[in-house]
């Protein structure tokens, strides 16, 4: 990823350099609330209602929503993925057993996809998903949604990790 600061973007930045630095900055915060994480604890779940909502969980959950919107909606590509398999529901955040690092290694790698298809792309380029209504959205309106998604979850990793070990902050 380009910036990992936990930053805000200047405010007379330009509207695609404020919209990379906003999701960035929140990127920068779902990793900053796994840092120094047991494995154990990683996994844990401590949301009775909502048992796969997990620290793992989400950021399995997030490598795969940055896939869907970036590289299915935006580019049009098959739409493969746990989200779009015939399995249980959630299964992107299905994920006992798998290590936080590799998993955190995997968002990494797909942020740095979706790095290279925003730079390469206009705001107003419309996706090329026909499957999906959602393949229409602009790389603008995927970028606000993708932030917005980006943030709601970095809010429930910021819940999760207070419950956990009482860690707070915000960025």
């Amino acid at each position: 990823m380009t910036h990992t600061s936990r930053t805000r973007p200047a405010y007379d930045a330009d509207e695609r350099t404020q919209l990379i630095e906003w999701l960035d900055m929140h990127r920068a915060i779902i990793r900053w609330k796994c840092e120094g994480l047991s494995a154990e604890d990683a996994h844990r779940s401590v949301i009775p209602t909502s048992p796969l909502m997990t620290v793992a969980g989400l950021v399995s959950h997030m490598r795969w929503v940055e896939h869907c919107w970036f590289e299915v909606m935006l580019l049009g590509r098959p739409a493969t993925g746990p989200q779009f398999d015939d399995g249980p529901e959630d299964a992107d955040m299905r994920v006992d057993g798998v290590p936080l690092e590799q998993l955190l290694r995997e968002y990494a790698e797909q942020c740095a996809v979706s790095d290279e298809i925003i730079a390469a792309h206009a705001l107003d380029d419309v996706g090329r998903q026909k499957e999906f209504r959602a393949g229409a959205a602009t790389l603008r309106w995927t970028m606000h949604h993708m932030i917005e998604e980006t943030a709601r979850h970095a809010g429930h990793l910021d819940i999760i990790r207070e419950l956990l070990d009482s860690s707070k902050g915000y960025y």
